[in-house]
């Protein structure tokens, strides 16, 4: 089975990481659209055009499936992209709120987003979280965040910094916090210290592994799952981030 994932970015490593931890696939063909990056501070006309070009890229593939990294595109072109093609297309939203409603029994836990401004500006993880009951929900446009791990920085005065901007202003600590950005597993660890070590991080890249799994029965496979790396711009920056996001 060959996939497509599909990124604004390099981002998308972080969901690319469990798909190859899982070994369910023989390969995977990703695509960063680096040249126009990011995607989250763009309208929804020009995300939806961007997507349906990379959809485009993807076609001499003859791929299976293709999974949408991007919160961004995820929120704001599936239904486009799958309009275009017969070919399954999963984003990583739905497959994150399934996560949050499959461990959270309580509807009145407080849930917190965090994610791009396109991202929060959609609602789409708001809304279908109200659509499952839940009550108690608050979502921060943290953009700061990007160009932190960007820059390699996943810890320290920085990060901390960051934190105390987006987050002095919480009334209370939330019991589940959606990773609503390609980026912010790489801050989990610094995340979860921050929260304290019973808040639930939802990284939708995991999510979206498992859920596939349920639907299509996936089986671990014995060898390592080949990747071809592609993007619009500087393929070499990519594969260099390839190589330490991988293994972090």
């Amino acid at each position: 089975m060959r996939i497509g994932v599909f990124d604004s970015g390099i981002g998308g490593l972080s969901v690319l990481k469990p798909l190859l931890e899982a070994r369910f696939f023989d390969e995977v063909v990703y695509y960063g659209d680096t040249a126009r990056v990011p995607y989250g501070v763009k309208d929804k006309e020009t995300i939806v055009r961007f997507s349906l070009e990379a959809l485009e890229f993807f076609e001499p593939f003859n791929l299976d499936m293709l999974i949408i990294a991007c919160n961004t595109v995820s929120a704001y072109a599936l239904r486009e992209l799958r309009a275009r093609t017969k070919m399954p297309i999963f984003g990583v939203i739905d497959a994150g709120v399934s996560a949050v409603s499959k461990t959270l029994q309580n509807k009145n836990d407080e849930i917190l987003i965090i994610a791009t401004q396109a991202t929060i500006k959609s609602k789409r993880y708001q809304n279908l979280l109200e659509k499952l009951g839940f009550s108690h929900i608050k979502a921060l446009s943290t953009g700061l965040f990007v160009p932190m791990v960007e820059e390699g920085i996943f810890e320290g005065k920085i990060v901390e910094s960051a934190f105390e901007y987006y987050f002095s202003s919480l009334q209370s600590k939330p019991k589940a916090l959606i990773l609503g950005c390609t980026h912010f597993p790489l801050l989990a660890k610094s995340l979860q210290e921050y929260f304290g070590e019973d808040i639930l991080l939802i990284h939708s890249g995991q999510a979206l592994a498992d859920q596939l799994e349920r639907k299509f029965h996936l089986k671990r496979k014995n060898k390592k799952t080949k990747v071809s790396y592609y993007a619009s711009s500087d393929i070499k920056k990519l594969k260099e981030k390839a190589k330490i996001w991988l293994k972090h």
